[in-house]
This record gives structure tokens, sequence and C-alpha cells, in this order.
């Protein structure tokens, strides 16, 4: 009789060790998909800044110095990871770009300037949701780890603590701040 007690706690444990373990591998897994989907939108504004830059150019000749800080910050933004601080320098110098139309109303009523800085802006406001969605699956996947019984398995399951989207300290000073415009 102690035998079976004993088999049944064991198979007990087990099959909670499972749902465990299946359960935080799902959660990360969301987890993943929302770093992802910030990779992706990164990409896409990415893809959209040469367009945006082309555009321009074709407006303000003498915005050169403009124009090559904007691709500098780019290639910097594509090369590094989704937390650098790039992103944040790239943010500076599309908002120098999208002030160029305040100087030149003819760019400002081009269709292609105000496509290109929809998209943008649109790509801006899926990044931002991306980042909420990411959060919000790192809060689930944190929780659900910290969770008891699962605190007693995760970390030998290997199941560490997720990182949140957090601002760099580099975007820290930029996010709630109007961008200083100068030629």
């Amino acid at each position: 009789m102690g035998l079976i007690i004993a088999l049944v706690v064991v198979a007990v444990l087990a099959f909670m060790a499972i749902g465990i373990y299946n359960r935080l591998v799902g959660l990360r897994q969301n987890v993943n998909q929302g770093v992802a989907d910030i990779d992706a939108q990164l990409r896409q504004r990415h893809d959209l800044i040469p367009n945006l830059v082309n555009t321009v150019k074709g407006y303000a000749t003498h915005e050169q110095e403009t124009f090559e800080q904007v691709i500098k910050a780019r290639n910097a933004a594509a090369a590094g990871s989704i937390n650098s601080g790039d992103e944040a320098q790239l943010k500076v110098a599309l908002d120098r770009v999208l002030a160029l139309a305040e100087a030149y109303p003819e760019l400002k009523a081009n269709t292609n300037f105000q496509e290109l800085q929809r998209e943008l802006t649109d790509v801006e406001d899926m990044l931002a949701a991306a980042r909420r969605a990411l959060n919000a699956a790192v809060s689930r996947y944190n929780t659900a780890r910290e969770s008891f019984p699962a605190v007693l398995f995760a970390s030998a399951m290997g199941f560490q603590t997720a990182d949140f989207h957090r601002l760099e300290h580099s975007e820290k000073g930029v996010v709630d701040q109007v961008p200083n415009v100068q030629f």
C-alpha cells in the first residue's frame, strides 16, 4: 500500500512538473515572439528611411549633413541590437528630416513625402505596441516562473528571468523631450 501511495505521489509530481515545464515553454516562446516582433518593426523602419531621405533630398539639396546623419544613424541602428542607443540616435535624426518639411512647403505638400511620413508614423505606432506586448509577455512569463510551485522547478529546468524592454540611458533623455532641430 505504501508503494502505491509513493508511486501516486511521484506520478502527481511528474505530471505537475511536466505541466509547469510546458506552460513555461509556451510563455518563453511568447517572449521570444515579442522580441522578434520588435525586430521586424525596426527592420521595417530601417527600410523606409532611405525612401524618405531620397524624397526629401530632391527638395532640400543643401541639407546634405542632415541626410548623412540619418543614413549613418540608420546603418548603426540596423547593425546594433534592439536595446542599443543607436535606435535613439536614429529617432533624433529622423525627427530632423521630418522637420525639414516645415522649411520646405512644397515638400510638405508632396504626396510621396506625406505617404512615407504616414508609413513611418504607422511603424512607430506598431513598434510601441510591440514593445508593450513584449513587456506583457515578459510579465506573464516571470509571474508564472516565480509562482509556487513553478519556482521550485523553473531554475532547475533552465528557465531564467526574462528582461523587460527598457529604455536605454541614451533614450531616456530623448523620449520625453522635444528634439532640438538645428541646421
